[in-house]
Formats: structure tokens, sequence, C-alpha cells
């Protein structure tokens, strides 16, 4: 593909990715607005990324295929539900994660919109172009790799960033949500189990999320304790134990791509466009 299609590409997708971003956050206070402006974001981000492919590529649009979104989406969002019960359950039962009441249900449904917004977006950009388009070029695991480290970095902006948290970020998730792309070549896997841990994060067991301070969600709780086991003001997501439950799920998405024929190697990197088109 040349150069100018990708740069369009990018930059189409960018543009409305900050359009969206910037109405997620105006009305992040309000529960209701953030609901209806999560779901439009969902619908305008895949709308946008099919157009511009489609466009520049001259292909169907397979990682977003209607047909696939309903299963794939329930399985992600199956599997980030459970990681995260691992991560949380731990820590709970270390006594560093306590529950002291109901908090509110209304941030927890502001939250859902919000959260559906950031996975969407965040899995479009870093799944459906980054990882996508490195891969071509190195191979499946060298993108893995150097989408995963942009990911993680990409967290040092926030307000409570710290460079273990960002790398942890790196493995857990950058990787881990490359892999499980990788395993089923649609984007619809990775945005559930995204949505679905973020949510579990934040919307019900109201930890902070990448350092971006305190949540306001279903459960009035707090975390206390080591910071490798809590992560400390980072939130879960430093971890330990979320690192190796992602580096678990992440094992697990690859097994099944290796299985499915979907890794491709650096020397035959043009096979992603082969692949992507025969996946179920």
């Amino acid at each position: 593909m040349k150069a100018w299609k990708v740069v369009l590409q990018v930059v189409v997708v960018f543009g409305v990715y900050a359009v969206c971003g910037g109405l997620t956050n105006g009305v992040k206070d309000n529960p209701w607005l953030s609901l209806l402006v999560g779901a439009l974001t969902v619908a305008v981000m895949t709308f946008v990324y099919r157009w511009a492919v489609r466009r520049t590529e001259n292909r169907e649009v397979t990682e977003l295929r209607g047909k696939e979104a309903t299963s794939a989406t329930f399985w992600g969002l199956v599997f980030g539900t459970l990681m995260f019960l691992c991560v949380i359950g731990n820590i709970y039962f270390l006594g560093d994660y306590k529950v002291h009441g109901i908090d509110s249900v209304s941030g927890a449904i502001g939250l859902i919109g919000f959260m559906a917004a950031a996975a969407s977006t965040e899995e479009i950009i870093f799944r459906g172009l980054l990882f996508r388009l490195l891969e071509r070029g190195t191979g499946t695991y060298i993108a893995l790799v150097l989408s995963g480290l942009v990911f993680g970095a990409m967290h040092l902006l926030n307000d409570d960033a710290t460079v273990a948290g960002a790398l942890a970020i790196a493995v857990e998730a950058g990787a881990m949500l490359a892999a499980g792309y990788t395993a089923t070549r649609n984007l619809w896997l990775p945005m559930g189990v995204h949505f679905a841990w973020n949510f579990m994060e934040s919307g019900v067991f109201s930890t902070q999320v990448s350092g971006n301070g305190d949540t306001h969600g279903l459960l009035d709780a707090t975390l206390s304790g080591s910071h490798l086991i809590t992560g400390g003001e980072f939130g879960p997501e430093a971890s330990i134990y979320s690192v190796v439950f992602g580096m678990l799920l992440a094992v697990c998405f690859l097994v099944v791509a290796h299985r499915r024929g979907n890794i491709v190697p650096r020397r035959r990197a043009e096979r992603v466009d082969t692949l992507a088109a025969l996946a179920r």
C-alpha cells in the first residue's frame, strides 16, 4: 500500500478520534450524556475506520465484519471480566482491597459510555491501525512488541503515571490485545476485552484506571498495601497479578493464532491481507 494511503487512513481516523475524545471528556460528569456519547463514539469510529480502510485498501474490512460482532464481543467481555476478577480477587484475599458499601450507581452507568468510547477508539487506533500496519512489514511478533510499547508509553501522559505501570500495560494490555486480534483477525474481541477490563476496574470495583485518578463506580472501596500487589496510585494495571494474568491470556491467544495459521512471519509479512480476507 502506498505511503500516502497510510497517511490518509491515520489522518482521517485520528481526526475523528480527537473530536470524539473531546466530546467524551466534555460530558463525563453527566452519566446519561456520557452513555449516549459513548454509544455514538463506537458507531462513528467503526464507520469511519471501515470507510477509510475500504477507500485506501480497496478491500472488505474483515476485521470489523458485522456478522462476527456479537459473538466476538461477547467472548471479549467474558475474557476481560474474568481477567480482572482474577486480579482483584487475589488482591482482595491478601487483604489489600476492602469494600465499604455502595458508592454510585449513576457513576457506574456513566462509566459504561466512557469506557465503551475508550475501548473502541484505542483498539481502532492501536490494533486496527498501528499493529495491523506494522505487522505487514515486520511480522506478528515484532509488531506485537512495538505496538505494545507505544501503547504503554501513551499512558505515561496520565496524571499518576509511572514507568512501571506503563511497562505493565505494554505487556498485559498492548501485547495481549494485539494477540487477541491476531487469534481472531477481528477488532471486536479486543474491544470487548478492553471494555470489560476498564469497566470492571472503574465502574464496578471503583479503582484507578492507568493513573487517571479516583473513580466513583458501583462499590465504595479502597486499595492499600504493597505497590507490587495493588499497583499503587497507578491502579491495579500496575499490579504484578495483572502482568501475570495478562501474559497468560496473551499466550493463550497466540496458541490459537498458531493453530489457525494467523501468525505472520517477518519474511512473509505480506500474507496478512490474505489472512484477513480468510478470517472467520
